[in-house]
C-alpha cells in the first residue's frame, strides 16, 4: 500500500509521461489487461487514457483495473489514470 508521500513522489515522476495505453469503447478487455500488465512490467509507472467513458464509469473501472493487474492507483486526472506496480525484475 502506497503512502501519501509515495504517491506524491510517483505523481512527480509521472508528470512528464504520456499515456501508453488507451482504453476505447470496448472497455477493459482481457487484451487490454494483458497490454497493461506488459507495460507495468517494463515501466512500473504508467498512464492510461480512458476514452468514450464518463467520469462515473471511470471511477468504477479504476479499482477493477488495479485489482486485475495487482497495481496501485496513484491518481486520476480527467480521463487519464496513473498506476504503479513494482516490477518483478
Amino acid at each position: 500500500m502506497l503512502t501519501s508521500k509515495d504517491k506524491r513522489a510517483l505523481r512527480q515522476q509521472a508528470h512528464h509521461l504520456k499515456p501508453v495505453i488507451i482504453i476505447g469503447s470496448k472497455g477493459l478487455t482481457p487484451e487490454v489487461n494483458n497490454e497493461i500488465n506488459i507495460a507495468l512490467e517494463a515501466h512500473e509507472l504508467i498512464k492510461i487514457k480512458i476514452n468514450d467513458h464518463d467520469r462515473d464509469e471511470i471511477k468504477v473501472m479504476v479499482p477493477q483495473l488495479c485489482a486485475d493487474n495487482h497495481a496501485e492507483h496513484v491518481q486520476t486526472m480527467g480521463h487519464t489514470v496513473t498506476i504503479w506496480r513494482e516490477s518483478d525484475k
